[in-house]
């Protein structure tokens, strides 16, 4: 056509360039998390390998004929294992549930080492008893589900149970449920206080929030921040605070004093919860004054740490929080 010129097309792109591919980018995430869950594998493998490990020497350990107890239970040396691993824990792994792991595996390899039932005396209307039990000493771990502190002694005390979960002593509870007052007596086996239940805090939602103690006929282990137990008995006349004076004179550091006058009684009784870990030939028992008898030790726990102090400011030590019963000071 007359007057009319053609010009040639642009192009920003030289015509041989490929369009980009949105392969490429999804390619190289698929292989890096290929790559991690390899990673992730390996890390299993050798976990589990350490595990097994582990397991050959409690084995070996159990059939060497060097342990003594009848019941392959170490609730201090435990505290201890637990402790050291929080004190070096760090990472986005939660506190509580490195603690879950750990008390997992040692049920596994506590019952390995004989029979390991647990005798629970269950009267909260949530179980929550029964809860901090399977918590503590493994979720597969047999249990005897009872309604009464004397039944759960009695499981004990027969054998039929390694130890008994039991509520923590009230000053106001009834004269059936002060269970503590039986461990007076020093009848054979001789059943202690070696535990205090939960190990460990905050508490999250869902988990048991009981306070509970745990006996077994064996003497309890020191592990590195103990409060011990003793039973008391003295006149009806003498105050709780004669009787804190008393054991603050004869050298112990005592916490909370759970006190029974029963109607009939003619003397009373108290639990003394004191720090540290206390023995039957601790030289300051004789001393303790307004008594009618030497201090009988219940027993002794290993003091439960505060996870949750693992991540405040300037704190890489798990607390020892050294709280008596009922977790309040005098």
């Amino acid at each position: 056509m007359s007057g009319f010129k053609s010009r040639p097309m642009s192009s920003t792109a030289p015509p041989d360039a490929a369009p980009p591919s949105p392969v490429a980018p999804e390619a190289d995430a698929v292989a890096q998390l290929a790559a991690l869950r390899a990673e992730l594998d390996q890390i299993d493998d050798t976990i589990h390998r350490l595990l097994m490990e582990r397991a050959h020497i409690v084995a070996s350990l159990a059939s060497s004929g060097t342990k003594i107890r009848t019941v392959a239970l170490r609730p201090g040396r435990e505290a201890n294992i637990i402790r050291r691993l929080l004190a070096n824990h760090s990472g986005p792994l939660p506190a509580h549930a490195l603690v879950r792991l750990w008390r997992e595996l040692l049920a596994a390899t506590t019952a390995m080492q004989g029979p390991y039932t647990i005798a629970v005396c269950e009267t909260d209307a949530t179980d929550g008893y029964t809860q901090a039990a399977r918590e503590h000493f493994g979720a597969l771990t047999p249990l005897r589900i009872l309604r009464s502190p004397a039944q759960a002694l009695a499981e004990v005390g027969a054998g039929r149970s390694s130890v008994a979960v039991l509520p923590m002593p009230q000053e106001a509870e009834a004269e059936r449920d002060a269970w503590w007052t039986a461990l007076l007596q020093k009848d054979a086996p001789r059943i202690h206080v070696v535990a205090r239940l939960p190990f460990w805090s905050p508490r999250p939602e869902g988990a048991a929030t009981v306070q509970a103690l745990v006996v077994a006929a064996i003497a309890p282990d020191p592990s590195d921040s103990d409060r011990s137990l003793l039973g008391l008995e003295f006149a009806l006349d003498v105050s709780r605070a004669r009787l804190t004076a008393a054991l603050s004179a004869a050298g112990f550091a005592p916490g909370t004093v759970v006190l029974r006058r029963d109607p009939g009684a003619p003397v009373a009784h108290a639990l003394a919860d004191v720090e540290g870990h206390v023995s039957e030939a601790d030289q300051r028992l004789d001393h303790v004054q307004s008594l009618l008898r030497r201090p009988v030790v219940l027993g002794a726990y290993a003091v439960p740490v505060d996870t949750g102090l693992l991540n405040a400011p300037n704190t890489n030590q798990p607390a020892n929080t050294n709280q008596p019963l009922g977790g309040t000071n005098p």
